[in-house]
Parts: structure tokens; sequence; C-alpha cells
């Protein structure tokens, strides 16, 4: 099968659902929708229960002016930040997308963090014409980083965005303030109520007959509500006694979840409810999906019949292709398949999972295997499944489904791997390396093992061990082929080599990083190498290089639209240290230090407060020290910090600042190669590194690369300390 199917079922998240045949045209409340975008409202809610006919509503105003509304049908899996965010710029896109097309990469690039994802949605749009975002069963979403990140949005809406949330509850926003300023504009429940004279279409053929004293007793029974109303006319159409079901009918949602049961799923044939309760393990429903899941072969014609016949199944788009069951009625077709045909509903979610593994949407086939109880397919899948999650950055949607794949057994080797990659992107290094043991212990034979090293070097670096960084790196050199991996690893190999002070060798991964992160059009990545490098330039005490590659970091990150992603925090720093004009070097320092707070590893977060305190303090700041002793808070637990610690130490003795000695491990942290002790065997001698070079007939290059690792295997900060630990020790 065709991935078309797959891609037109994502693309009915993207438009409005289709009109009902009968639609009931609400003037009184599309002029009110008319009015707030009069007024420039940022926020339109439409917020009551089910059933009240919001969805509907929007649709039908939205159908007069499709061009300037951009519409999400969200649904359980948008509680991931990234995938979000992802959708909101693919329904803009829709719409604008010129606009949208540079701000995609940054959804995933940041993971979905507003704080970075917000500000380039709003910057797309400030001069775009005027666009309406409708965000329809907001109520799905249950994670607080997007309830803020949409909030924060609402707040910054330029004049040309409107944000409009259909949801059965309020969101978890502060709507006082934005009902005292003015913001918002509000649909409700009462708003949405039917009146006699709306009622006559919702009632079907039987609100053709029925008499008017009629319909307003059932209005006032079902107060209004638009899905009561449908429902009496269902039974309506059945009913001996008009008159006697009216006095009997009540429109609450309990005796609606009776009524279907007992009067609408009674009046159909044994095969009608059979193919309906099979049907109701799927989201929506398509008519080779619904001929895949029950065996039939007439499921398109099928879905017409019954869209047309009542309003309880929902077309999601104008050719009659993709359906769902409205919500309430779906509801209840899963209550009654699991309560009639149990044994069943396995086979019924692997014939699904089979669909959609073929339709080309892995991560729902992944679903509906782990709903029939299928893990060996399931982790099958997620091979593919997994990196593609990690890519997207939408570790959330990844770590819930590895969650119920080890609910009740044990992860496998992949499944483990993508464990400690949702550790690590989490901070949680000491959880990630665990994973990592894991994965490598439970790897196939014929398992790549190279697969492993970009989390093996991350969470390394990531724990402040560049020792263990370093090994790695050179285990992924030695094999010739970087340049043909993807540019993870060429990146974290640059960085391992960054911090454990190889000047050549970091050049060289990096350089591969940079091209194979053009390649892959991994804008993040790209910026990151930029940011390592910029770290080296200042590390080998070239300030003009350093602040260059600073600003080229920072310039390309803002042309992305991620400068405010917490990983620029040490590029702003080398600006700062290496700015001529002390107004400019504050503000960059600051800019820094809030980055780097925010969730920066550990070499990289120490790096930053240090040399952002030291900038401020040759400012005459005096908050500057404060950083110096956080960052040395941060690196006091590393096992061997590298480079980060021989820049603490340079600007502690500087400052005066060090009361006590940082601690370093004891004796080597790495032996010294024979190279490495040829140059110490120089050190306390009155040599230049110039003149050790032309000793041993070497380039200066190379002493400086050898130094730099002799340093940082004595864990010492200069010369001079590096010789009386190495006496010390017993290497001189």
């Amino acid at each position: 099968m065709s991935s078309d199917h797959g891609a037109s079922m994502a693309a009915t998240k993207l438009q409005p659902p289709a009109l009902p045949f009968r639609l009931v045209a609400r003037s009184r409340l599309a002029e009110r929708l008319d009015d707030g975008m009069a007024r420039a409202m940022p926020l339109v809610l439409a917020s009551a229960p089910a059933g009240s006919g919001k969805s509907t509503l929007l649709a039908s105003w939205a159908a007069s002016r499709i061009d300037s509304v951009a519409w999400l049908q969200v649904d359980e899996r948008d509680a991931d930040p990234a995938r979000f965010w992802a959708s909101v710029v693919a329904a803009i896109a829709r719409r604008r997308p010129t606009e949208a097309a540079g701000v995609a990469p940054i959804v995933a690039g940041s993971q979905g963090d507003d704080r970075v994802v917000v500000p380039a949605i709003v910057n797309a749009l400030l001069d775009a014409e005027h666009l309406v975002v409708v965000l329809d069963d907001y109520h799905l979403i249950a994670d607080p980083d997007v309830h803020r990140g949409v909030e924060h949005l609402i707040d910054r809406c330029p004049p040309s965005l409107t944000i409009v949330i259909s949801t059965r509850v309020d969101p978890p926003f502060r709507l006082g303030r934005l009902r005292v300023r003015g913001r918002v504009c509000e649909v409700r429940a009462t708003d949405l109520r039917f009146g006699s004279d709306e009622a006559t279409s919702l009632l079907g053929p039987a609100g053709d007959t029925l008499a008017p004293s009629l319909i307003d007793d059932l209005c006032a029974r079902t107060e209004g509500w638009a899905a009561g109303l449908v429902l009496a006319g269902l039974s309506l159409e059945r009913a001996a006694d008009p008159g006697r079901f009216v006095e009997d009918f009540r429109g609450d949602d309990q005796l609606v979840a009776g009524y279907l049961g007992d009067e609408f799923l009674a009046s159909l044939t044994a095969e009608q409810r059979r193919r309906l309760m099979e049907t109701s393990v799927l989201p929506r429903l398509t008519g080779s999906l619904v001929d895949a899941v029950t065996g039939a072969d007439d499921g398109a014609s099928w879905l017409l019949e019954i869209a047309g016949a009542n309003q309880l199944v929902v077309r999601l788009d104008s050719t009659g292709e993709w359906f769902r069951y409205h919500h309430l009625f779906h509801d209840l077709l899963l209550l009654e398949a699991r309560r009639t045909l149990p044994d069943r509903l396995p086979e019924l979610q692997r014939r699904a999972a089979e669909w959609f593994e073929a339709a080309g949407d892995l991560v729902q086939a992944v679903a509906h295997h782990l709903a029939a109880g299928d893990l060996d397919a399931a982790r099958h899948l997620m091979r593919f499944v997994g990196p593609d999650l990690l890519g997207l950055g939408q570790i959330r949607t990844l770590r819930t489904l590895l969650d119920e794949l080890t609910a009740d057994a044990p992860a496998d080797s992949v499944c483990a791997l993508l464990l400690g990659w949702c550790e690590y992107l989490g901070g949680r290094y000491d959880e990630a390396q665990r994973w990592l043991d894991v994965s490598i212990a439970d790897a196939p034979s014929d398992f790549d093992l190279m697969r492993m090293m970009p989390l093996r070097l991350n969470v390394a670096v990531g724990r402040g061990d560049v020792s263990t960084a370093l090994v790695a790196a050179r285990t992924v050199m030695e094999a010739g082929d970087l340049p043909t991996r993807p540019s993870e690893l060429a990146n974290a190999v640059g960085v391992a080599f960054l911090w454990a002070g190889f000047e050549q060798e970091a050049r060289e991964a990096l350089a591969v990083a940079l091209d194979r992160t053009v390649a892959e059009g991994r804008n993040t990545a790209h910026v990151m190498s930029l940011v390592a490098l910029s770290i080296l330039e200042f590390e080998t005490g070239d300030a003009a290089a350093a602040h260059a590659m600073a600003s080229r970091a920072v310039a390309v990150a803002e042309s992305f639209g991620v400068a405010g992603y917490h990983g620029t925090a040490p590029a702003y720093a080398v600006l700062a240290r290496t700015a001529a004009d002390p107004v400019a070097a504050r503000a960059d320092a600051e800019r820094g230090v809030a980055l780097a707070r925010r969730a920066a590893t550990i070499l990289g977060h120490a790096f930053t407060l240090a040399v952002c305190g030291d900038t401020l303090l040759d400012l005459g700041d005096d908050t500057g020290a404060t950083m110096i002793t956080e960052a040395r808070s941060v690196l006091a637990g590393c096992p061997d910090p590298g480079v980060a610690r021989r820049v603490l130490l340079r600007i502690e003795g500087r400052h005066r600042l060090a009361p006590e000695p940082l601690p370093r491990p004891v004796g080597l942290v790495e032996a010294l190669t024979e190279r490495e002790l040829a140059v110490l065997r120089y050190l306390p001698s009155t040599l230049s590194q110039r003149d050790i070079a032309s000793e041993l007939f070497v380039s200066l290059n190379t002493v400086k690369t050898h130094c730099a690792a002799i340093y940082r295997k004595l864990a010492v900060a200069d010369r001079a300390e590096a010789v009386r630990t190495a006496r010390e020790l017993g290497l001189l």
C-alpha cells in the first residue's frame, strides 16, 4: 500500500471537519466571532461541554474566510510540546507557507521549547496578512509546557494573528487578566444553546413533521444541547408516539448514552452493530482501513451511507474519504466493544497496526501493536520510529511509547538505547548511562555498536567525564568513516576533543559536523558545532578569531530562530569576554548566564558562568564573583572536567577567588603518551613553546596540543602547576 492514505489522514488534522448536510446557520454567533476579529482580539475562546456544536460553529465560520484560517485538530499525541508546535506550524504552513518555512526546523531543534518557538512564530507572522489559528479539542492537552507556550503566544500576538481555542474545559490560562484587558472574546455553553427556530434542522427528518410545541419542549428538556437534539431526532424517527417520547426524554449526557445503547444500537441489525463495534478501535476512519479491520470490501460506501444518515459520524474532509465518530458515540461504541467482544479486540488492533504500517504511519502502528499486546512487533518498529521521533524532538511521545513497551517486559537493546537518549536529553546522565550499559550488554552480534557512540560520548561529556569521552572519540576516529556517519556523531566527537584540549582533532571532527549538519538540514546541530568552535578559538588564545566565530554562531542561530536555545550560552560568553564595547559585553554576559541556567550541560554551564563572571568582574560588577563560585560548584562533582576546569582555575587565579583548591583526580586522569612525556620534560625550562617545537622538530601547533593534553591529564590550569604536579607524581 502506498503512503498516500497516511498522508491524507495526517492532513485531516490540518483542516476543519466537513460541514453537516443539514447545517444550521448561526448568524448571531458568527457575528460575535467577527466582532472579535474586528477588535483584534488575540484569543477567541469557545468553551462548552461535548456535543455543544463548537467545532461545527467554528468550521462554518471558517468556511467563509478559508484562506485566512489555519486549523489544527488536536489529538492526545499533541501533549508532546515538540509534536504540538510542529502541528501548529504545519497548520500555519497551509495558509502562510513562506512565513512558516523557517519555523519547522526550530521546533525540532529546540524540542518544542516554547521560549524558542513562540518568538519564531511571532516574528514570522509579524508582517503577514491576518491569520486565525484554530486549536480544536484543546482539552486533550494536559501538558503544562504546552499551556505555558500557548499563553505566551497569546500574550505576544501581533495584530496579524488571532488564536481560537475550542475546548470542553477552560485552559489553565490567566483568563481574568485577559478579560480585564479586553483581550478575549468568549463563546460559552449558554451561547451555543439551540433555540426552537434552530433546532428543526438538528432533529433531522423528524424535525420537519414535529409540532412546534414539541420542538419547544425538546429544546427546554435538552437545554438546547446539540448532541441531545441530534439523538432525539434519531429516536423520533422510530417513535410510535412522538408526544410521549418528548415527554419522557431528558437531554443530559447520561441519558444520551442510555438512549444510544438502548434505542439507536438496538435498532440496528446484528451486522451493522458488529461493524460499528469492530471499528471502535479506530480514532479515524477511511474505507480501506475499515475493510482491513472488519474484513469487508465496501468500507468507503458504508461510511458515506452512515454519515449521510445521521450526525453521529463526522466527515473530516470535503471528499468524503476520512471520517470519525462523534466523541460521545465513539466512547459508547468502545465501551460496548470491550463488553461484547473483548477476545476479538487484540486481533482488530493488530489489523489496524498492519494497515497503518503499510500506510507509513509507524507511530500509529506502534500504538495499535501495543493495544494488541504484540510487543515484539512494536519493538521491531521502534528501530525506525525512535530515531525519527528523536530527530523531530518529540521526546515525550517517544518516552510514552517506550514506557508502555517496557512496563511489563525488559527493554531490548534498541529500546534501552532510546531510553538512554530520553534520559540524556532530560539531563539525567546517570540514568542515561545505566540504559546505555543495558543496551551494550543486550546488543545482538550483528548490531552496529557505532550507533551507540553518539550517546556514549554525550553522556560522558554530560557527566563531566572527559577522559571517558576521549577514549570513545579516539575509537570513532580510528574507524575512519566519520564523514559517512550521521552529524550527531561528528559533533559529539568534536566536542569531546574540544573539552579534552585536543585542538587539531576537534577542528577535524567539527568540520565534518558542519558539513553533515548542512547536508542533513540539522540547523540546531549546525549552530552547536559553531558554538563548540567558538570555545575552541577562545581556548587557543586568539581573541579576534574567538569573537568572529562566536558572532557567527549567534548570527546563524538568529537566522535559524534558535538564538534563545540554551546551547548557545557559551557563544554569548565568548562574545562578552572578547567584546571591545563594555555595554555589549555586559549584555552578552547576562544573556549567556540566563541561557546557561536554563538547561545547559555541566561543562558548557560552568564555562559560561566562569567566563561571564570574569567579564563582569572586569567591568566592576561584583556579581561576577558569585557566578564564578557557582561554576566551581557545578564542576565539583565531575570526574574529569577537562578544559572547563582549566578555564575556571585560570579565572579564579586572576581574581584571587579560590580559597580552597578545586578537587582534582588522584594521580593521572589518563596516562601521558610518549610524545606528551617528551614535551613535559621541557616544561621546567625557560624555553617557549615555539622553542620546544624547534627542539623536538615539530610544529608549534603540535606542542600546543600536547601541552593542552598534559594540563588536562594532570588536572592543572597552567605550565607551572603542571611542573609541580608532575614532580609530585614522579614524572619529572
